[in-house]
């Protein structure tokens, strides 16, 4: 198996040392070493390595959150934090970075090896689930008259088609959405906006913000819910949303 290359950004240079002999004992390959942002963000550009091990305070005017802002805008590298300061202040500035951990010092080489077996596995799973939304999406932008009322979605492993007419309704759950059919339910990775503009304004309505409702799929609605076709679904209808689904509706 290959090994992990790692840079490291540290302007402690015995700390740095320490921080290269723990790695290079626990089978990781240290390309680099940096002391200040700008030598960081120089040698992470031209040296591109699978991840950085980032001290928050660094010298120089940038501090590693910086830094991480500077990377993170240029190259997906997973970045980890190294730091000897756990105020809430840090941690709030650190996450907007979203990075992949967070190491307090002093720490030992079994906290270092499993914080960065997490991360890089969390990465991993992260770019699949950005290929597999960037294939859909190029399904969805480059879709002709053949595919326009199709949608594919992953399920076991398998992307599996599903026509638009099928679609009952969409559900939020946190992270994904539930997408339910005559015959099966799929969960997605996805959000309601992206769902939304796969599916299309003609033949479905935002009717609350954690569903969307097919319009020939409902049998009834009154001044608070939805009642769906066959499957005698009831789902809430928001304040929000009930006049654009008015407008959807062919009124008498």
């Amino acid at each position: 198996m290959e090994k992990l290359n790692i840079f490291i950004v540290e302007d402690e240079s015995i700390v740095a040392k320490d921080i290269q002999n723990s790695l290079v004992k626990l089978g990781y390959n240290v390309v680099g070493i940096a002391n200040s942002g700008k030598d960081a963000i120089e040698k992470i550009t031209q040296l591109v390595p699978d991840l950085i091990l980032m001290d928050i305070m660094i010298k120089g005017d940038l501090t590693g959150i910086d830094v991480s802002e500077k990377i993170k805008e240029k190259l997906n590298i997973p970045v980890i934090f190294l730091t000897a300061y756990a105020d809430e202040g840090t941690l709030s500035k650190a996450k907007i970075t979203e990075p992949y951990g967070y190491i307090l010092k002093p720490f030992k080489e079994i906290d270092l090896h499993s914080t960065i077996e997490m991360a890089v596995y969390k990465h991993q799973k992260d770019a699949a689930l950005q290929k597999e939304r960037d294939f859909l999406y190029s399904l969805v932008e480059n879709k002709d008259d053949n595919t326009k009322d199709i949608l594919f979605v992953k399920a076991n492993s398998r992307l599996v088609k599903v026509l638009l007419k099928d679609i009952y309704f969409v559900e939020a759950l946190k992270d994904y959405v539930i997408i339910n059919t005559q015959y099966a339910r799929y969960t997605v990775h996805s959000t309601m906006k992206d769902i939304e503009k796969k599916l299309g304004n003609g033949e479905f309505a935002r009717v609350h913000r954690s569903f969307i409702a097919r319009l020939d799929k409902i049998q009834s609605i009154d001044s608070q819910n939805v009642v769906l076709e066959n499957e005698k679904k009831v789902i809430p209808v928001g304040g929000s949303y009930r006049e654009e689904l008015m407008t959807k509706l062919n009124l008498l």
